[in-house]
């Protein structure tokens, strides 16, 4: 038995929109103020841009292939079952063991680092202690039928609209300071103008990690009812809704905040809420930040279980990933996997040392390698059987393929080989395991018989 279309249109956008907030506006925030100072909004709109253009490709190749698995199914079918797709999709699933983890481990580090506001973790075990307890009851939750992951998704997401469109209401109610798009004329430059192409840069690195998940949808297709709509309708109200949210997010903050202020917090929510309404307020604005955080992470750990799942469950991954749970019908193995190594990852790293690295790791194959594989498949298959077009094509291909590489090279040197030293890392261990087998490239010729 496989899996179940049991996802609706409501549940689809809930899940979405709470794999994209998670803990990275809360933790970033401060972070794109000290590249751009009073101009940090840009690099939250070139974020909502890149995603929104981004975000036609994944439409037009989710509801067009509505599987299990996403980006693997994708990179497979572009470059083809038996050869060049077998390896990409496999380098996507290799990234996909490490990334997946970090991604989880990187909520959980912010959950716990949130935490501290409210009990102070002076030890240095303590916050490893939260984060670790975070991912368990990750895999303990996720561990049911997908109906009810669904409608609890639907609950989380609750959470996280009431924090954000409260903390957006304070901000524009009590707030009157200036927030600044542009330097007033015959203003003083500042630092962050001057070096607005790199500043930009870093700090857009910083805001796509917080608008991330976007896709989450298409990572379900094989559990979402009507994908052709659901998929694409899922992926841009969750951009257009969570877009506007931060730009709002970050106005109320500013106006309230100066910007000097907020780019040295650490709790920049709680250090808005207590400015206005003291510490008690604070407190309870902090436990709303870790419902959030918590929320995201469910979507982003039942989201990315799917994937070994789809490539075992075709015979490229280990058998044991493509095992379902015998009465509850979801991808178990994978689940206790990635829940596993997240939760090593939440005691080993920092969450400075994972932002990048996550995009770092994954532009080429998963970004870049997509964006040619929907120009590939278009002119194999025509697109005459799509049931969603992307507008002025190839247009959004180039600007997406130019961005990521442009955000690529704004992670830094060293984040940059270390990403595509993963990538040669599997590509040698694609190699040994199809020699191992004696599949592509190392099959042997049949050869023609004899008389």
């Amino acid at each position: 038995m496989g899996l179940k279309r049991d996802l609706g249109p409501v549940s689809a956008v809930a899940l979405n929109m709470i794999d994209m907030v998670g803990i990275g506006p809360f933790v970033v925030l401060p972070l794109v103020m000290q590249f751009l100072g009073p101009y940090f909004l840009w690099a939250w709109i070139a974020g909502a841009v890149l995603s929104v253009i981004d975000g036609l490709i994944w439409a037009e190749l989710g509801a067009a292939h509505p599987e299990a698995g996403g980006s693997y199914r994708f990179l497979r079918l572009a470059y083809g079952e038996h050869k060049w797709g077998r390896l990409l999709s496999f380098l996507y699933v290799w990234q996909t063991l490490v990334q997946a983890p970090l991604v989880l481990a990187s909520g959980a580090i912010g959950f716990a680092q949130y935490f501290s506001y409210l009990v102070p973790l002076e030890a240095w075990w303590q916050p490893k202690l939260v984060s670790g307890t975070v991912v368990v009851l990750l895999v303990v939750l996720l561990y049911r039928r997908i109906g009810s992951v669904g409608r609890l998704g639907v609950t989380l997401w609750v959470g996280v609209l009431v924090l954000l469109l409260g903390l957006i209401g304070c901000g524009f109610w009590f707030g009157n300071l200036p927030v600044p798009l542009l330097p007033a004329a015959g203003a003083a430059p500042n630092w962050a103008g001057l070096l607005l192409p790199a500043a930009l840069g870093q700090a857009t690195v910083k805001t796509v990690y917080s608008y991330l998940g976007y896709y989450n949808v298409c990572h379900l297709g094989a559990e979402i009812r009507k994908p052709e709509k659901v998929i694409p309708q899922a992926i841009f109200l969750s951009i257009l809704g969570i877009a506007a949210l931060y730009l709002l997010l970050n106005i109320g903050v500013a106006r309230v905040l100066p910007w000097e202020v907020a780019s040295r917090s650490e709790f920049i929510v709680s250090t808005f809420v207590e400015h206005l309404f003291g510490p008690r307020a604070a407190q309870l604005a902090t436990g709303l930040v870790l419902w959030v955080a918590f929320a995201s992470l469910f979507a982003v750990l039942l989201g990315y279980s799917r994937i070994p799942y789809a490539a075992a469950a075709d015979g490229e991954f280990l058998p044991a990933f493509a095992k379902l749970h015998p009465t509850k019908h979801f991808p178990y193995v994978s689940l206790l996997v990635l829940g596993g190594a997240g939760f090593v990852f939440s005691l080993l790293f920092k969450l400075s040392e994972v932002i990048s690295a996550i995009l770092a790791m994954r532009i080429l194959v998963q970004f870049v390698g997509q964006a040619v594989g929907l120009v590939l498949l278009r002119r194999r298959n025509g697109t005459a059987h799509l049931p969603f077009k992307m507008p002025l094509y190839p247009l959004p291909v180039v600007l997406a393929v130019a961005i990521w590489l442009w955000i690529l090279w704004s992670t830094g040197l060293s984040f940059m080989l270390s990403g595509l030293a993963m990538i040669a890392v599997g590509v040698v261990v694609f190699l040994l395991w199809n020699r191992q087998r004696g599949r592509w490239p190392f099959e042997k010729a049949i050869s023609p018989p004899t008389r």
